[in-house]
């Protein structure tokens, strides 16, 4: 039988190290024993970027990027997507299982219970400019709710932590519909309990004089897909923000706004408003071979396309197609599905991407049903940020729970002067003089 290690010379010394591999990965640690001699640091590790490093076990979320799989707790993204609502796929990411029809009940009336902010929260709101980008008020919104709920700092009870969770979940689409109704000068709408979370949401965006406000079926079930699909990815950008972030012990207010800044940048969140503008740029079908043409020649980028994780075609971007469908029958379609799909085929077809495993990412098709639902481009990353904020709190969670994770510190190769001093004849400052 084989040993379940791995053996290493080390060239500069001739000596051999036996290193266990558990799960596909050895200890970094390990390496620190390979020394040239006694007051050698030790090897480590360079990862830029963290391509091929992880930085702790987790049991939520599942990826295979080579297969096109994501699985929450085990479960397939497809049948969750198809079978279950939101909030009962937020529950299983936070405590394992799926809810029994009981469970599932007192869970959505604990999140119904939390959806209002505090009046003072609202009058912070109002103090952005009328043109203030939604995800920076989101951002700062929830990092002050550190402070209305102070209690929040004891991050090591597990009673406090599932309190603070429940609070987030219900009050981050209050939080995201408000920064879009302050966008527009319209006055805030309070959350109605006798809606669902995404019928609720709608209503705080959208609701004008009715006395009632009644989300579409399929457009407020096309949301709870979407949200279904951005609820987690593993150790993404944001939530390796929120794991070392909370690694500090910062409460999850903060430890939450600082993952949504994470999420804001255009390399993440902001991905799904790129695809928009290189189809606005695109213009009409004609014209994509011509597009896909220069991106071969390195002029252009075909936004969309490929994924760090996903070498095969993202398994999200899939069940959005049926989305885009079914919401499209309700408002008409959207030219740019009509480019999308071209787009898509064309480079699917074509050995320049087939080679270098550019398939369609979850950001390809999300953008265009968001904007064919009413939201506007800066929209977009907010959207985003509500269902992630359980993939983040999960995360924290698991975190919290974690006997081996300590403070987040990685290490540096130092690339600068080793050591200079200050000419002998440079006089020091006197208190006086002291600036």
């Amino acid at each position: 039988m084989k040993a379940n290690v791995l053996t290493v010379t080390d060239g500069r010394t001739d000596k051999t190290y036996v290193l266990p591999i558990d799960a596909g990965t050895i200890r970094a640690m390990e390496l620190r024993q390979m020394k040239e001699g006694a007051e050698d640091f030790g090897l480590m590790t360079y990862d830029p970027a963290f391509m091929n490093t992880a930085s702790c076990k987790s049991s939520i979320t599942y990826i295979d990027g080579d297969k096109g799989i994501l699985r929450y707790r085990g479960y397939p993204i497809e049948e969750l997507a198809e079978k279950c609502t939101f909030l009962e796929v937020a529950y299983l990411l936070l405590n394992g299982e799926l809810p029994t029809d009981n469970q599932l009940k007192e869970w959505q009336n604990e999140v119904k219970h939390h959806t209002m902010l505090h009046e003072t929260t609202k009058k912070f709101l109002e103090g952005f400019r009328y043109d203030a980008h939604p995800m920076g008020m989101f951002v700062s919104t929830v990092a002050a709710l550190s402070t209305v709920y102070p209690e929040a700092r004891n991050v090591l009870d597990a009673e406090n932590r599932r309190r603070q969770i429940v609070r987030l979940i219900g009050k981050v689409p209050t939080i995201a519909a408000y920064t879009y109704r302050h966008s527009k000068g319209l006055p805030y709408v309070y959350p109605d309990d006798d809606l669902n979370y995404t019928g609720n949401f709608m209503n705080m965006l959208w609701r004008m004089v009715e006395p009632k406000y009644a989300a579409h079926p399929v457009m407020a079930r096309a949301l709870s897909v979407l949200f279904i699909l951005h609820a987690d990815h593993e150790q993404n950008c944001s939530t390796n923000t929120m794991r070392a972030v909370g690694s500090s012990q910062a409460d999850p207010y903060l430890s939450v706004a600082a993952a949504a800044a994470a999420l804001s940048g255009p390399l993440h969140g902001g991905a799904n408003e790129a695809v928009l503008r290189m189809l606005d740029q695109i213009g009409t079908k004609e014209n994509i071979p011509a597009y896909i043409e220069q991106v071969k020649a390195g002029k252009l980028k075909l936004m969309g396309f490929g994924h760090r994780v996903y070498k095969n075609y993202d398994p999200r971007a899939r069940i959005i197609k049926w989305a885009a469908d079914q919401v499209f029958r309700v408002t008409g379609r959207n030219p740019r599905l009509d480019m999308a799909l071209e787009l898509e085929k064309i480079a699917l077809e074509d050995e320049y991407f087939i080679k270098r495993k550019l398939y369609p990412n979850v950001d390809f098709y999300s953008g265009i049903i968001y904007q064919a639902m009413g939201f506007s481009p800066d929209m977009f990353t907010v959207l985003f940020a509500i269902p992630r904020t359980v993939g983040w709190l999960a995360h924290w969670d698991e975190l919290m729970r974690d006997t081996e994770q300590k403070i987040a510190r990685p290490r540096q190769i130092y690339t600068g002067v080793m050591e200079r001093h200050l000419p002998a004849n440079r006089p020091a400052i006197q208190a006086s003089a002291a600036v």
